[in-house]
């Protein structure tokens, strides 16, 4: 939700220097000019932002994204200096079954001398094999350590994930131990209020305390991306750059002071970095979406005792599906908020369609309705709510703000994203304070889950399983296709 110069001034903080950044978020929504507008707006402050070239644009065929990025146009930015990688190569049924589009991608970040990152939750055995072999080199999707070490024997590196959502440090931090050079750390998706608490160094200072050698987690923490991606970071080696932290002790590492090419950019948890107004006219967006009304929302009954419903799992981007007897209220289906069965929406916000349509559990909402234009990966609008009128104003408020996080119970409230319906311009401790405030708010209508927000930005998401929701319909992961219609 902040633009790279804001986060930078936050992460600055914990001791982060920086960062390989995939911005094919950006880029669903506004093609190669979305990632030009990271890289100039990273370039304004005194943080190394390392960008890749997305390798998705779109996530897959069956959603409506703004943009789309062929071969060559992925060549094209992988030929510029200041693109160091191919991202994560989420195709990973386009990369087993030969598709042609997928091998160009991946041969042009082999024509280049880049490594190509990887996204393959629950791929094992021979099929992460012949995924490895095709020149994936990590894997940030991994949630169990026995898939990891699976990965792990073939050669890819693994990345520990511990997110606003996806939290996969407990169940692998253990492989650090045997083996500390193939490890990494990775926040993911970080929303900014947990950034304001933490960064990499308190997965280090976790580390430490599940008693993992030091050196081992710094490795992870500050070798192995360096030299995985040729970062040019310093490591406190001769000639290198003047990139270092002072830490009160190697335990909790509290970050005392934080350098970016000898220059002090934080210190005693106060950042140093000035904030970057955007040049007039820079800012980016592709918005339109006409205003809906609440019978856009309804699902007619078509018979049937069994409605497919998408179970989200705190602390996870995979669902479970589940089969239950849908509620029907005249002619049609409707939630069944004692059961905790909300309904879940994805609303095309590139032109007008019609609404896509869902049931979904564990959201908890009691009443009102939540909605977010950050929707992986083709940033949608998706909500959740317990009627047709209040999830109408919640896409609504989204629409008139052309992009943001909104929530309606008995107040509403709405944090608009104007840069490409994802990101603010304000100042990110501001945007913090905001977005806690809304995520309060969900939590006050009844959600149960950690982070509700992120948690609904992700049920778009096809190429995670087991059961997601496009713009265009239900669809399931496992078998990459669309449920039959509700």
């Amino acid at each position: 939700m902040l633009i790279p110069s804001e986060f930078a001034r936050l992460a600055v903080v914990h001791g982060t220097v920086a960062t390989v950044s995939d911005p094919h978020e950006i880029a669903n929504v506004c093609g190669s000019k979305g990632v030009e507008f990271m890289i100039d707006n990273g370039e304004t402050v005194p943080f190394k932002f390392n960008f890749g070239a997305p390798s998705c644009v779109p996530a897959t065929v069956f959603e409506t994204a703004g943009a789309a990025l062929d071969s060559k146009a992925v060549e094209s930015l992988l030929q510029r200096e200041d693109v160091l990688y191919l991202s994560e190569m989420m195709n990973f049924p386009g990369v087993l079954n030969g598709d042609a589009e997928v091998a160009q991608k991946i041969a042009a970040a082999q024509k280049w001398n880049k490594p190509v990152d990887g996204h393959a939750p629950g791929l094992r055995g021979e099929a992460a094999k012949q995924y490895i072999d095709a020149g994936i080199s990590t894997d940030h999707e991994c949630f169990t350590a026995e898939e990891a070490l699976d990965k792990l024997q073939y050669g890819m590196k693994i990345l520990i994930r511990e997110g606003s959502a996806a939290k996969n440090f407990e169940a692998l931090i253990h492989l650090l131990h045997d083996h500390p050079e193939k490890m990494m750390f990775c926040t993911d998706d970080m929303h900014p209020d947990s950034l304001v608490e933490g960064h990499i160094n308190r997965l280090c200072a976790r580390a430490v305390a599940k008693g993992i050698d030091v050196f081992k987690v710094l490795r992870a923490a500050c070798v192995n991306p360096v030299e995985h991606y040729k970062l040019k970071v310093g490591l406190l080696r001769q000639n290198d750059f003047a990139d270092f932290i002072v830490v009160k002790d190697l335990a909790h590492f509290e970050v005392l002071q934080t350098y970016v090419n000898g220059e002090l950019v934080a210190e005693r948890g106060k950042t140093l970095i000035g904030r970057k107004p955007l040049p007039l006219g820079s800012i980016v967006n592709n918005f339109h979406c006409s205003p809906k009304v609440p019978e856009d929302f309804a699902v007619p009954f078509s018979g049937g005792d069994k409605l497919p419903v998408i179970e989200a799992l705190d602390g996870q981007l995979i669902t479970t599906r589940l089969f239950v007897a849908p509620r029907v209220e005249g002619e049609n289906m409707v939630p069944d908020v004692a059961a905790d069965v909300l309904k879940i929406v994805v609303v095309n916000r590139y032109k007008t369609a019609p609404v896509a349509k869902a049931f979904i559990k564990n959201f908890g909402l009691k009443s009102g309705a939540i909605a977010s234009s950050v929707a992986h990966d083709s940033h949608n609008i998706v909500a959740v709510g317990v009627d047709d009128e209040s999830i109408c104003r919640a896409v609504n408020l989204v629409i008139e703000k052309e992009g943001g996080v909104s929530c309606v119970g008995n107040e509403e409230s709405v944090l608009g994203l104007p840069v490409a319906g994802l990101m603010s311009t304000g100042d990110g401790y501001q945007i913090a304070e905001a977005y806690a405030a809304i995520d309060k708010a969900a939590k006050a209508l009844g959600s149960t889950l950690s982070a509700p927000y992120m948690t609904l930005s992700f049920m778009a998401l096809l190429v995670i399983p087991h059961l997601k929701l496009s713009d265009l319909g239900l669809f399931d992961g496992d078998d990459f296709r669309f449920v039959t219609p509700l």
